[in-house]
């Protein structure tokens, strides 16, 4: 049985955690906040309450594995549905799109909707990416990325110089279309520019598996994990923040906090590993993706009825997710905002022709250096800045022998799905107590 510690108490740390006790480790997770959760969070003002990081999640799959390796199944303490609508796109020049995901079928009947003809289009681009999805999941997302083991036709395609904004320049001539298969990248911080075009698959993710989400908000999903590392007796430490790995002739004995050292044979950085000195040189050309201009409002009145996430395309590219918990008779909404947003974030929404300055209650903003400072580091992980940073990434071993890596900032990158798939990278990396 290995001493395993885990540094950072987000989802990654949580899964990476519930795993390897899973497997017989005796391990300990250090989280610098009071809470756990990292991302995965709510706020709360006036009686209104909001998610304060991602709503849905793609590949269900990931989350269900999780729950199934690591104890009881997940349908016996969440109920994970699926999205009808994932979200929709409202453009410039007035026309919009609402893009229904798990069936090629039913977003060709979207895109037509649009205009005839953009169905073809817009399928036969998400089609594009099949035979990517089946080599980038088997040698990227489901083991580590190593020269020996990955086939030489992801290292091809991972050395490709394409980019996502070459890509959608070449395919579609309608800058909706862009705007459409560009938006994951815009909303995580990235310019498209620097986005290897294989990433495009996330619009073949989107058709063939669907968005997913949680009644009644995504930190259930943290507290079940919790409640899971409770039952497997996982030592948690909060409010203790972890300064940096301890090396004894070049092997891992502890983990140095601000409360004192941790004893421990082997490390899992579920941290921006800038955090810890150990492993900063190792990251120093990688750089964090700057967190969006988040706005929770708390609205009431006769407001517009939104059945999903609302995307407003312009000078600034404004993201309306309305799944919050409100009072009767009221609607939680949290706005994200990119791009040139030069004016207050409801007088941009009314000019984009979403109007509700007269319907608000209570608001709480947030600026992207809040939300850095508050998680020390960005939920959005690591900036896309070419093909080299799939390789400029750590994880799930790091090159400090007893260092894993986990979470938004490790291979394979942010986003719940992605972030889980690291933590099960990381658990098959240590491997079962002996």
């Amino acid at each position: 049985m290995a001493r395993v510690t885990v540094i950072g108490g987000g989802f990654g740390g949580l899964a990476s955690a519930a795993r390897l006790a899973k497997l017989g480790h005796e391990v300990t997770l250090v989280e610098r906040l009071p809470t756990l959760g990292g991302a995965l969070d709510s706020i709360s003002a006036r009686g209104f309450t909001w998610d304060t990081g991602p709503t849905t999640t793609l590949l269900p799959g990931v989350v269900r594995d999780l729950f199934r390796k690591s104890g009881r199944q997940l349908d016996a303490e969440l109920d994970l549905v699926a999205v009808d609508l994932i979200r929709e796109h409202r453009f410039a020049d007035g026309s919009s799109v609402r893009l229904p995901g798990g069936s090629r079928g039913v977003q060709y009947d979207a895109f037509e909707e649009l205009e005839a003809g953009l169905g073809d289009l817009w399928c036969d681009y998400v089609a594009s990416f099949a035979d990517d999805w089946d080599l980038i999941r088997r040698d990227y997302l489901e083991r580590p990325l190593l020269p020996e083991t990955t086939s030489k036709q992801v290292q091809r395609l991972l050395r490709s110089r394409e980019s996502v904004y070459k890509r959608l320049r070449k395919t579609f001539r309608d800058p909706r279309l862009r705007q459409v298969a560009a938006y994951p990248f815009v909303l995580g911080g990235h310019d498209p520019r620097n986005v290897p075009a294989w990433m495009g698959m996330h619009a073949y993710v989107e058709q063939r598996f669907g968005a997913w989400t949680i009644p009644g908000g995504m930190v259930a999903l943290r507290d079940a994990l919790a409640a899971r590392l409770e039952t497997r007796k996982v030592r948690v430490l909060t409010e203790t923040t972890a300064t940096d790995v301890v090396l004894r002739e070049g092997a891992v004995v502890a983990v140095a906090t601000d409360s004192g050292p941790v004893d421990t044979d082997v490390v899992v950085c579920a941290i921006d590993p800038r955090r810890l000195p150990v492993l900063a040189r190792h990251v120093a050309r990688t750089m964090p993706a700057i967190p969006p201009v988040v706005c929770h409002l708390g609205l009431d009145g006769e407001i517009p009825e939104l059945t999903s996430e609302v995307v407003l395309h312009g000078d600034a590219e404004l993201t309306v997710r309305p799944g919050g918990r409100a009072p009767e008779g009221g609607a939680a909404w949290t706005v994200l905002g990119r791009g040139r947003l030069s004016e207050d974030i409801l007088n941009a929404m009314a000019r984009q022709g979403l109007d509700v300055r007269r319907h608000l209650v209570t608001r709480i903003d947030r600026s992207p250096k809040e939300q850095a400072e508050h998680w020390a580091g960005s939920p959005m992980g690591v900036l896309w800045q070419g093909r080299s940073t799939v390789t400029e990434r750590v994880g799930p071993a790091t090159p400090v022998p007893g260092v894993y890596a986990a979470g938004a900032h490790a291979t394979p990158g942010a986003g719940i799905p992605f972030v889980g798939l690291s933590a099960a990278l990381v658990a098959e990396a240590i491997g079962p107590a002996r």
